[in-house]
């Protein structure tokens, strides 16, 4: 198969909401032998990041009871919450977002937890699955 000629968009990491982060992190940790990597609080949210190859994994336990993670896993359970992907020009891919019709949950790139600008597509406009993006 042929690589296309440009850069398109890479996983930056898939964001898994736990209920009880110190419970599931030997898991990731130290039976499949993935490195923390420290990240900010975010989002009402406590975050440890695991290197996996070129992306992370990033589990998500709220310290907000009113945090987007707190309604998710009241309303779904734990499990994967989000999938990240990093591109060249953020503001230009939501300006092709926005050409699209595609439902924006940030209008305008916000600071995520590893200080890097993000947004946020909103699930009615991606088949049901909550995307970020990120800036490489």
């Amino acid at each position: 198969m042929k690589k296309p000629s440009r850069r398109g968009a890479t996983i930056a990491h898939i964001g898994i909401a736990v209920r009880d982060l110190d419970a599931i992190l030997p898991f990731y940790r130290d039976i499949l032998g993935l490195e923390e990597v420290p990240l900010d609080e975010s989002d009402g949210a406590r975050i440890v990041g695991l290197a996996a190859g070129d992306s992370l994994v990033e589990l998500l336990e709220s310290r907000d009871s009113t945090s987007p993670i707190s309604k998710f896993v009241a309303a779904r359970g734990p499990g994967i919450h989000h999938l990240c992907f990093a591109v060249d020009d953020l503001d230009a891919v939501l300006k092709r977002c926005v050409a699209a019709g595609l439902r924006l949950i940030d209008q305008t790139p916000r600071i995520g937890s590893a200080g890097k600008r993000i947004a946020f597509i909103h699930p009615a406009s991606t088949a049901g699955v909550l995307v970020e993006l990120t800036e490489r």
